[in-house]
């Protein structure tokens, strides 16, 4: 690696980490930013679910870029757009401005991880393209698992949100320079003109699936699947990306430069790489409910849940650079059978051995260690295989799916938890009349509050104005069995993915193992 690789890798290693830390470090600041506007926590939450949405708008369609007009180019736009989404997102005078002002920083951020990793497979032999690939993709699962914590650092540091998106305007600008200075250039051969209906049509399709997505509620799931704010957004997003997909296989014919990768999507590998990168998504989705499951069943201090979210980040980095060594000298396959195996040792942890806080530590880091090992390396090295142009759209494809499973599977593992809370002011009165205790000298209309509760901390306000010590504790032992219950469901569901994880990636190794046999008896013959 020459001096200029060294700059570029590292230049590209702090980009994906400003531009990952972003969506996790506003969590953080959610409720001030909500206070600040005077806004309901419904439109608070559109904080977060704009930014994801542009994220997800972005990552096919600058990947594309990218390939077109050169990685540098766009690495510097990219850049631009996310420092200048920052500071008008800082000096926001109405939430209005705010919202738009995310827009135009998740538009900046979406497509710098595509760019860094198809600089990547472009740059560096095949032999090296594991490492650094798993460098890249440890820098993206440590930022977003780290996110709430340091937001929460530099938010007690400051006592203002706003420096939460003034603080990325000189690490944007040292990018930059230094970006424009380091960062060679490189493109593939293409002269044909951006298809600019392609783009269009795809950003109304995502945007319409996504926001579809987003109306999900997790504890109602089979009700609001058949409200029309869900099937009518989602429906109207597979009907526009179907009638893309045609449209897109018609330019191709006709010799042109299609936004959609329709030839890689008839490929088996290809297809079967996406869902992967899809359960992947979902992975990382699940990680972020362990700081509730710190303090809600572990029973640590909400002030320092987060801090056990450490461990878990530590070994999502280690599995991320460990993954792409062991891609170099193994290949993806064997990689990615190694790092399924490894979540659902650790998913499996939690519900069956998990119950103090250093056992949670260890599962933690099982589960760190394998979604670590899957977000980086083998799957960006699987999704390019046998394209030698159109590396960025590939991984911008890759990247749309993974935000996919990342939009959708919080709001499943969400229900399993509001759920385990539905019926527990009957087990309270029942366990309260096992313990001897008549349910009638709890105050009137206390069993139905109860009953009426569906989150944690509701529940734990109204269990510290029980004065009665027997009371009070038979309820906290019914309220940490719920909590239990619905955790342990949560985290044999991630199991159950990576079960699927595993399947996928034995089946993908099959096929791909035949195509490449075929491969070489033509070569030979």
């Amino acid at each position: 690696m020459d001096r200029t690789q060294k700059w570029a890798i590292t230049l590209f290693s702090i980009g994906v980490f400003m531009a990952a830390l972003d969506n996790g470090i506003i969590t953080s600041a959610l409720t001030t930013i909500i206070y600040s506007f005077k806004v309901t926590t419904n439109w608070g939450a559109w904080a977060i679910t704009i930014y994801t949405l542009g994220l997800a708008i972005s990552v096919p369609i600058i990947g594309k870029l990218s390939d077109k007009y050169g990685r540098k180019r766009l690495f510097l736009i990219e850049i631009i757009l996310f420092g200048l989404g920052s500071f008008l997102v800082a000096i926001s005078p109405n939430f209005t401005w705010f919202l738009i002002s995310r827009v135009i920083q998740s538009l900046g951020g979406g497509g710098i991880f595509i760019i860094a990793s198809s600089y990547v497979l472009n740059v560096f032999p095949k032999e090296k393209q594991g490492r650094v690939l798993g460098m890249l993709g440890g820098m993206n699962g440590i930022a977003a698992i780290l996110g709430p914590n340091i937001g929460s650092f530099i938010l007690d540091v400051t006592g203002n949100w706003h420096w939460l998106f003034f603080i990325n305007l000189p690490i944007g600008l040292f990018l930059f320079i230094f970006g424009f200075i380091f960062i060679a250039e490189g493109r593939e051969s293409n002269t044909h003109p951006l298809d600019w209906r392609g783009i269009s049509f795809l950003t109304l399709a995502i945007l319409s699936f996504m926001y579809g997505l987003t109306n999900l509620d997790g504890v109602n799931i089979f009700e609001s699947i058949i409200e029309p704010s869900f099937y009518g957004f989602v429906g109207a997003g597979l009907l526009l990306l179907a009638f893309l997909f045609f449209m897109e296989q018609g330019l191709a014919r006709k010799g042109g430069d299609p936004i959609l990768p329709v030839e890689l999507l008839k490929l088996p590998t290809y297809r079967w790489t996406l869902f992967i990168g899809f359960l992947s998504g979902a992975f990382l989705a699940s990680v972020i409910f362990i700081p509730g499951y710190v303090e809600q069943f572990l029973g640590v201090d909400a002030s320092k849940s987060g801090y056990w979210f450490t461990p878990l980040a530590l070994a999502s980095g280690i599995g991320a650079g460990g993954g792409g060594a062991l891609v170099d000298k193994k290949g993806p396959i064997f990689t990615l059978i190694i790092a399924s195996v490894i979540c659902f040792i650790g998913f499996m942890l939690f519900p069956l051995w998990v119950d103090t806080t250093w056992q949670m530590v260890v599962a933690s880091c099982f589960v760190g260690l394998g979604f670590g090992m899957m977000l980086g390396a083998p799957v960006n090295v699987l999704a390019t295989e046998g394209t030698e142009e159109n590396k960025g759209v590939s991984l911008g494809t890759l990247s749309l799916v993974r935000q996919i499973g990342m939009t959708l599977f919080p709001t499943i593992y969400a229900g399993f938890l509001a759920r385990s809370f539905t019926s527990v002011g009957g087990d309270i009165q029942r366990n309260l009349q096992q313990a001897g205790v008549n349910p009638d000298m709890m105050p009137a209309g206390e069993m139905a509050r109860f009953a009426e509760m569906k989150d944690f901390q509701s529940l734990m306000n109204l269990i510290e104005q029980i004065p009665v010590p027997l009371i009070r504790e038979t309820i906290e032992t019914t309220i940490h069995n719920a909590v239990g219950r619905g955790f342990n469901q949560l985290f044999i569901c991630s199991a159950v993915l990576a079960v699927l994880s595993l399947l996928g990636v034995i089946v993908l190794g099959v096929i791909r193992k035949r195509k490449i046999s075929g491969e070489a008896k033509a070569q030979m013959e």
